[in-house]
């Protein structure tokens, strides 16, 4: 199973698409599942449901921190190459989506104060591109890793 597969496989089980994506790659990057999806729990629904960054965007960041990422507060030399790294990763995503704004992806206007998580049901995959939204984010994450894989 790809990555790809992997990430819509978590969300479909009921994570939330920062949880699926992050999820995906966790043994990759050396974290025990449930230590991944702890992680990225709050960054569901565009950041707590907030519709604000998309999770599956969110996901995707933090799982090309645990692999690329800087830790040195003063090489920045190191923090503008991960910067770089990070900006194409969203322009990726947003040249396949039109956006990394979750409220935006799924077609909402304004800010969402609803905190409870919608029901997964059957209505509710069939409405939502989260699914194939966490996939492609996944994809482009993959993608970048094997391109770095191949140049180290």
């Amino acid at each position: 199973m790809n990555k790809k597969e992997k990430a819509m496989e978590l969300f479909r089980q009921g994570y939330n698409c920062s949880q699926a994506v992050f999820g995906a790659f966790s043994e990759e990057l050396g974290l025990d599942f449930e230590t991944a999806v702890k992680i990225s729990s709050s960054f569901g629904g565009g950041m707590g449901r907030m519709r604000e960054v998309c999770g599956a965007v969110s996901g995707m960041f933090m799982a090309a921190g645990m692999k690329l990422g800087y830790s040195s507060p003063t090489d920045t030399k190191s923090k503008t190459e991960h910067y770089k790294l990070i900006q194409t990763l969203a322009a990726d995503f947003k040249i396949e989506n039109g956006s990394i704004i979750c409220r935006e992806l799924l077609g909402l206007e304004g800010e969402d104060k609803h905190y409870v998580p919608s029901e997964r049901t059957i209505e509710y995959y069939k409405k939502r591109p989260c699914a194939e939204l966490v996939g492609e984010a996944a994809e482009i994450l993959e993608k970048h890793f094997k391109k770095v894989d191949a140049e180290v």
